[in-house]
């Protein structure tokens, strides 16, 4: 299981994903995805161009009722996919790598999106934090004195 951190890292890893698709901004992520999830292997890396681009056919041919919905389906898809990625990598070096890369590739659609460090459009149940950016304050208060 992975530590907080990286699920979240993740988790916005997939809300990229499914913000660039259709946008100008989706090849070069596209690309980026496919070869950090290829690791190097262009089989694998044309495998996931494949699975990219099918991801984006399906965002762009949703009626507006079930957009929501399959956006939803679609991050939480490639979440796992980063959250598998992540946790098979036993080697420090190559995950710090990994990790770097996806905080890159968030960072770029983030730029994408306005420079609005935000992770939108998503449902989360359970226990869920998500903070992206510099110089961050977060200030939590619960029960009856908040």
């Amino acid at each position: 299981m992975l530590e907080a951190a990286l699920a979240a890292l993740a988790a916005a890893g997939g809300t990229a994903v499914v913000q660039a698709a259709g946008t100008d901004a989706w090849n070069g992520l596209r690309s980026r995805v496919a070869r950090l999830l290829g690791r190097g292997d262009q089989t694998r890396e044309y495998v996931e161009l494949e699975r990219l681009d099918q991801t984006a056919t399906e965002l762009q041919a949703l009626e507006p009722a079930e957009a929501e919905r399959m956006r939803i389906r679609q991050e939480a898809s490639w979440q796992a996919r980063f959250e598998a990625l992540l946790e098979s990598v036993r080697d420090a070096e190559e995950r710090a790598r990994l990790v770097e890369g996806l905080r890159d590739l968030v960072a770029e659609q983030s730029a994408h999106t306005g420079g609005r460090d935000a992770v939108t459009g998503s449902t989360f149940h359970g226990p869920t934090a998500i903070q992206i950016g510099n110089a961050n304050r977060q200030d939590n208060r619960f029960g009856t004195g908040s």
